[in-house]
C-alpha cells in the first residue's frame, strides 16, 4: 500500500515526529516560490504544506497509515495534487480527514470513495461577456485552470446571475464537481438596459428633424429604417416594440426605444447666402 505523503517530504513511514517536523521545514525553504523560481517550486511547496497537514496530526496520521494512498482514488498524492486544478490542498485535506468527527463516517470506505460524499468539488468563478452576448445568447469561450472550452449564454441573462456549468469542476477519482459561473455585463457605448427594454440614441440630421424623413439606424440585430416625423424633438423617444430583452421567465420581449439627437449643421459649411437667411429669419425665442 502506497504511502506516498512520506515519499512527499522524503521521509520513510516509520518516520518520527521529530523526523517529519525536520524534513518539511527543510523543503519548504527549498521550495518556498520567494526562494526557488522554478516553474514547478510553488504547485511542490503546495504539497509539502498538504503532507505536513497530515503527517503532524496524530489523528489524521493513524487513517493515513491504515489506508495509505487509498485515500486518494488508487492515485499517488502528486498525482492526486495536479488533478485537483489549483484548488487549496490544504483545505481539500481537511475536509476528507474530518469526515465523520475525524473518522470515515457512517458510509465507511472502500473503492477509492472516501471523502467524495461529504466533500464540495464545486467551484465558482467570474466572467465578463459582451453586452450583445447578453441580450441575444450564444456561445462564449471560457479559460479554466488549462482548459478551454465554449459555454452557451442563454438570451437575457442578467448581471450577477450564475451559469451551471456540469463537470467542470474539481475532481477527486470517478466523482466531477460543477463550475457556477457569476455573469458580468461588459457595459456598451450604445445601449443602456432598463429591466427588458434597450434604449440607444441615434443621430437625426436637422433637415429631417424639421421636415421629416428617414433614418437607418443600426440595432444588434439588423440595420432598420426608422420614419422620423416633422418637428422631431431632441431626446424624443420612437418605440421599436420586441427589440429589446428577452425575458427569462415569460419569454416575453422588451422594447427598443430610439433616443433622437439632433445632429446641427455645421455653420462655416453653409452657404454664405443661405447662412444669412437663417440669421434672418430663424426666431430668436422659442
Amino acid at each position: 500500500m502506497s504511502k506516498s505523503l512520506y515519499e512527499t517530504l522524503n521521509v520513510s513511514s516509520s518516520a518520527s515526529e521529530t523526523e517529519i517536523k525536520k524534513a518539511y521545514r527543510k523543503l519548504a525553504r527549498q521550495y518556498h516560490p520567494d526562494v526557488n523560481k522554478d516553474e514547478d517550486a510553488e504547485e511542490k511547496f503546495k504539497e509539502i504544506n498538504a503532507a505536513y497537514e497530515v503527517l503532524s496530526d496524530k489523528n489524521k496520521k493513524s487513517q493515513y497509515d491504515m489506508h495509505g494512498d487509498s485515500m486518494f482514488g488508487g492515485q499517488n498524492f502528486h498525482d492526486f495534487a495536479q488533478r485537483q486544478g489549483g484548488a487549496d490542498l490544504d483545505d481539500i485535506l481537511r475536509g476528507m480527514f474530518s469526515q465523520g468527527g475525524g473518522g470515515f463516517g457512517a458510509g465507511g470506505f472502500g473503492g477509492g470513495s472516501f471523502g467524495q460524499q461529504s466533500m464540495n468539488l464545486d467551484i465558482e468563478s467570474n466572467i465578463t461577456i459582451p453586452f450583445a452576448v447578453s441580450v441575444l445568447g450564444g456561445k462564449h469561450s471560457v479559460s479554466m485552470h488549462g482548459d478551454s472550452f465554449d459555454i452557451k449564454i442563454p438570451a437575457g441573462i442578467k448581471h450577477a446571475e450564475k451559469l451551471r456549468v456540469r463537470g467542470k469542476g474539481k475532481d477527486m477519482g470517478s466523482q466531477k464537481g460543477d463550475l457556477y459561473l457569476i455573469i458580468s455585463i461588459a457595459p456598451s457605448a450604445d445601449y443602456d438596459r432598463e429591466g427588458d427594454d434597450l434604449i440607444k440614441v441615434f443621430d437625426v440630421p436637422l433637415k429631417s428633424a424639421l421636415f421629416g424623413g428617414k433614418v437607418i439606424v443600426e440595432t444588434l440585430e439588423k440595420d432598420i429604417t426608422l420614419k422620423v416625423p416633422q418637428n422631431t424633438k431632441n431626446g424624443q423617444r420612437f418605440r421599436v416594440k420586441e427589440m429589446g430583452v428577452t425575458n427569462r421567465k415569460t419569454k416575453a420581449r422588451g422594447n427598443l426605444y430610439l433616443k433622437a439627437n439632433i445632429v446641427l449643421p455645421v455653420v462655416d459649411s453653409l452657404d454664405e447666402e443661405f447662412s444669412q437667411l437663417l440669421q434672418d429669419k430663424l426666431p430668436e425665442t422659442v
